[in-house]
């Protein structure tokens, strides 16, 4: 006899399923009621305290920046002030969006726009390079000079952080360049390097031969830092004095790379700034959308600036007709003779979030909508590496590490622990902290001094961490690659001198990586990124403080004894 199909009914007349149903349906009423009645008959305390959870949860969910108990911004920051048309404001909307998108995306042109790259800081590398002989070969040279500040200090060659830009401009483009030789103008493709130099000069070479393609700009101030190039592909250089100079304090210039003038001057002896050091080492970031350029200084001013430019290729006439900056200031809890105020290393930004690591042991996160803080986090001493950030599944995360002050933490020619962290870049939080253990010397900081490089391809598990004064001796350093995941060491290359400059990463067409690492000793090392191998090695004769960058397989770094390199990977 066949089972029947007649569901099953008890003396109400509802089937089992529904029944089923019905009691899952009561039981959750059950306990939202439960929940609803603790949650408003909760004292004060754990009310917030849900509350908070409830809001974290959902700025997770959404991707959306916020602060915890230890992140945030008033354990750090004691004052924000919003200068708008030369007023205070209580409140700031800005009229965008905001949204800086993906890192590949940021320079419309071939080639590095800016510090590291792009707005994560992730990439001193373009295209790829076929390494088989794995070899290092100088292919030309460039002599540089020296500049003389009003207090005797003479700045010589290429410094920290020192990355040269490259722009491989189109032939149209040229068309339009009354600054650039003929030839450059002419030739079917021109890759050319952009080198801002401490001799107060810009100098303008073709990557593959070195052959100047424009003669050196002069614009009369030491320049420390990389500068930036415009990412619409428009021939403007942004770039910030690194010291005062006969022309006067440090400031921000804007230059026409069409017709080599200064359009546009800021930030000079700015009298809103809390700290009187008006120098801009960071490498700014340019929003595309809002025609604004933003510019942190190591006066603790933040400048957003609308520079309404125009531009027509065919010409090659640029125009700007700036508006008033739009400032920020701060002050930190700790500021005073140490821990200052103002913000060297260069700026990341994350959609509309603006990262910022200072002089005064302060990362912070701010909504560039808003100019509000989201959180901060301590991070122990003056900080001078970039940070670079990275998105894992869809989550975006901070690598930073610190100096070491001499006097701050501990006196000179002593030793003090340098942490390498990775950090929440939502809420500020630490996920992992890797030590080491740095000496340091007045003006020749230990700790790390370059910026972190991110393996990608065949390297993406692995994070490069340029160390300074560590081990057994005080002039030491080490390379180490660490775990993104874990932060534990898988491998280091130990060198005798140590290293402020920033190590490359690059790839050959199948993804196999490999590294760029120069010291302050003068050598520049290729390395197995995998195992830290070392394939080659080359003695540049001089101290290389500067970041290199690279357009396939031409490295381009200069050192401090006034030359520029141009060197073959094959």
């Amino acid at each position: 006899m066949k089972a029947s199909k007649t569901p099953v009914k008890y003396n109400l007349g509802i089937p089992v399923s529904k029944l089923v149903q019905y009691i899952i349906f009561g039981i959750l009423c059950i306990v939202l009621l439960v929940v609803e009645i603790r949650y408003h008959h909760a004292k004060p305390g754990e009310a917030a305290i849900a509350r908070e959870e409830a809001e974290q949860a959902e700025a997770v969910k959404s991707f959306e920046a916020y602060s915890t108990a230890q992140t945030a911004p008033e354990n750090f920051i004691s004052e924000q002030t919003v200068i708008v048309n030369g007023e205070a404001v209580e409140e700031y909307t800005s009229p965008y969006k905001m949204d800086f998108g993906r890192p590949e995306d940021y320079f419309a042109l071939p080639g590095i726009a800016a510090f590291r790259g792009n707005n994560y800081r992730n990439g001193a590398s373009y295209g790829t390079a076929n390494v088989e002989a794995g070899e290092a070969n100088i292919v030309w040279e460039k002599e540089t000079s020296a500049l003389q500040a009003p207090d005797g200090n003479v700045w010589t060659g290429s410094g920290w952080t020192g990355q040269p830009l490259i722009a491989q401009w189109t032939l149209e483009q040229r068309q339009g360049f009354s600054y650039m030789y003929d030839w450059a103008k002419n030739q079917e493709t021109l890759t050319e390097v952009i080198y801002a130099t401490m001799d107060g000069y810009v100098y303008f070479l073709e990557l593959e031969t070195g052959k100047a393609t424009r003669d050196p700009l002069f614009l009369g101030f030491t320049f420390k830092g990389a500068g930036s190039l415009d990412p619409r592909g428009w021939p403007i250089l942004y770039v910030g004095a690194g010291y005062a100079s006969d022309r006067g304090p440090g400031r921000v210039l804007v230059v026409n790379l069409s017709d080599g003038t200064i359009m546009y001057e800021f930030g000079a002896g700015d009298g809103f700034a809390f700290r009187n050091w008006s120098t801009y080492d960071a490498s700014a970031l340019y929003y595309a959308e809002g025609d604004s350029l933003i510019y942190p200084g190591e006066n603790g001013i933040l400048y957003i600036v609308q520079l309404n430019t125009t531009y027509d290729p065919a010409t090659g006439v640029v125009g700007i007709y700036p508006d008033e900056p739009i400032r920020w200031r701060y002050n930190g809890v700790r500021t005073g003779d140490k821990f200052w105020v103002g913000v060297e290393a260069s700026p990341v930004i994350w959609t509309h979030y603006l990262y910022m690591a200072d002089n005064g042991g302060n990362l912070m996160c701010m909504d560039l909508r808003t100019l509000k803080l989201v959180w901060a986090q301590d991070v122990l001493d003056d900080t001078n590496c970039t940070p670079v950030l990275e998105c894992e599944d869809d989550h975006p995360y901070l690598y930073i590490s610190t100096s070491f002050h001499a006097g701050w933490r501990a006196a000179e020619n002593s030793t003090a622990t340098i942490p390498v962290w990775k950090i929440d870049a939502l809420s500020g939080e630490i996920v992992w902290q890797h030590d080491y253990t740095c000496y340091t010397q007045s003006g020749v900081s230990g700790g790390v001094q370059g910026t972190m490089a991110l393996g990608k391809n065949d390297l993406k598990d692995l994070v490069f961490v340029p160390v300074s004064r560590c081990g057994d001796q005080a002039s030491a350093g080490v390379l180490a690659a660490l775990n993104k995941k874990t932060g534990e060491t898988v491998w280091e290359f130990p060198t005798v001198i140590y290293s402020w400059s920033s190590p490359v990463d690059f790839y050959d067409e199948n993804g196999k990586g490999y590294l760029i690492y120069c010291t302050s000793g003068g050598f520049l090392y290729l390395l197995d990124g995998a195992t830290g191998e070392k394939l080659a090695g080359i003695d540049l004769d001089g101290n290389i403080e500067a970041s290199a960058a690279m357009f396939n397989d031409m490295v381009i770094v200069g050192h401090r004894s006034q030359k520029i390199f141009g060197i073959q990977i094959s």
